[in-house]
């Protein structure tokens, strides 16, 4: 597994695009994007124009996990991305739920033969939020950022379209 995480715009999405690119095989994207309104259908308008016509889609806003393993072709994975899903999780689940569905869900990612590229975003280096919702989001996210760069065999944080390793935590 490959973790990829920066802010909104940083480049991430691109960054993951082009490690897939480079890989051999099939390239398959798994999307938790939801086009609830036409800004958010422009956001994903865009993101298929930067990704070859040829990689096959599954979009899944909800069973990640389902959808991961449901890719049984060994080829590559784009999970893109967890903030979304992890948004969509919230509306039905509590925390400790989320926290079973997200571990489920770094199981199937980490037992898959093919190599999986997981792209989210760095939601706690701004202001804490002051609604509790956003509260419960950012804290949310950021333990599922940690649990799947933890689980990762590499991770990037990506600023101004720059990929910055991230050495493993020391354990």
């Amino acid at each position: 597994m490959i973790f990829v995480t920066g802010g909104a715009r940083s480049g991430k999405s691109k960054l993951a695009v082009a490690l897939a690119a480079d890989a051999r095989g099939p390239v398959t994207m798994v999307v938790t994007a939801v086009a609830g309104d036409a800004e958010m259908a422009a956001r994903i308008a865009e993101h298929r124009r930067h990704r070859p016509l040829s990689w096959g889609v599954v979009e899944e806003p909800l069973d990640v996990a389902g959808a991961v393993a449901g890719v049984t072709d060994g080829g590559v994975i784009i999970l893109d991305c967890l903030t979304l899903w992890v948004a969509n999780l919230m509306a039905d689940h509590s925390d400790a739920e989320i926290g079973d569905i997200v571990e489920r869900t770094v199981h199937v990612v980490g037992s898959r033969e093919g190599e999986t590229i997981v792209v989210s975003n760095e939601v706690g280096s701004g202001l804490v939020p002051m609604h509790p919702v956003g509260r419960r989001f950012r804290d949310l996210q950021g333990r599922v950022n940690q649990t799947f760069s933890a689980a990762a065999e590499t991770a990037y944080l990506v600023v101004a379209g720059r990929a910055v390793p991230l050495p493993a935590w020391p354990r």
